[in-house]
């Protein structure tokens, strides 16, 4: 199982000019892995559509979310968060993304964010070309 970032899926329903196509050959270079994602994810990419009162883009992102598989964030979760926020510079929305990958032994986590990379070095797959 491998879990998205935020910006991933971002990506994906945005159409990104430059990582959409990153994103999807990765995807489809992983065929027979399950994607997940986590309330997290949801809540980080309904920001934009919220602010800006597009339906559509909402609507584009809830039909998005039904692709993966959610991964709930139960204490623990925040506990390990907390962990990686003390050994490293992660805020904590990056610090849970990577607690929730440890915590559900996603064997990725998929990010462009360099940051994570450092963090959790063994299980974070930065997608940069």
């Amino acid at each position: 199982m491998i879990y998205l970032d935020s910006c991933l899926v971002i990506y994906l329903v945005q159409q990104h000019p430059v990582w959409l196509a990153r994103v999807d050959r990765a995807m489809g270079n992983a065929a027979s892995a399950q994607f997940a994602i986590s309330a997290l994810v949801v809540g980080e990419c309904l920001v934009l559509p919220f602010k800006t009162h597009d339906l559509r883009l909402q609507r584009n992102f809830e039909g998005a979310f039904g692709r993966f598989i959610r991964l709930d964030l139960p204490e623990e979760v925040y506990i390990r968060a907390a962990h990686i926020r003390a050994q490293s510079a992660l805020k904590l929305p990056d610090a849970l993304h990577l607690a929730c990958a440890q915590h559900h032994g996603c064997s990725a986590l998929w990010t462009n964010n360099e940051r994570l990379s450092a963090a959790g070095a063994d299980l974070v797959k930065v997608l940069s070309s």
